[in-house]
């Protein structure tokens, strides 16, 4: 390890080269530390619509609930409703990553290379946090009595 980075030793045009490989420490750390933010912020946004959702659509809860709905199915409806939207970010994402990708490469004369693990990170990232984010607001749906939600107009 030389200032920070691994040292990869390999071949150009038959010639032996020395290549520094990876990001320095404190940059590793300042992109780790984006990506936390990143991921939070996206899980207090998806948690936040959820909440207003379940406060703006009491009465629709109350109604199903009444017809008979049970409150597994209101969680699942809630809970996935999270997921949807969280994966409809999550693929957005994907795509503006792409796309900026495809451009810087393409200015600096770079083949353009995106690793699958990078896109289906993204997107399980995106499926996790959502998961976690929506479950309290759509436990807090299904805990909604029919009577009480009913009259909340």
């Amino acid at each position: 390890m030389a200032g920070g980075r691994e040292e990869v030793r390999g071949e150009h045009a038959g010639q032996p080269v020395l290549v520094q490989a990876g990001w320095p420490a404190a940059v590793r750390g300042q992109v780790e530390e984006r990506y936390a933010a990143a991921q939070r912020l996206g899980a207090v946004g998806v948690a936040n619509i959820m909440v207003i959702s379940v406060l703006e659509r009491r009465q629709e809860i109350g109604l199903r609930r009444a017809l008979g709905a049970t409150r597994g199915q209101i969680r699942i409806q809630f809970l996935s409703e999270a997921i949807l939207l969280a994966l409809a970010g999550g693929v957005a994402g994907v795509i503006l990553g792409a796309i900026s990708t495809a451009i810087y490469a393409h200015i600096k004369d770079w083949a353009i290379v995106i690793p699958p693990e990078a896109w289906a990170g993204g997107l399980g990232a995106a499926l996790l946090i959502s998961a976690a984010a929506g479950l309290r607001p759509a436990i807090r749906a299904a805990r909604l009595s029919p009577t009480r939600a009913l009259r909340s107009v």
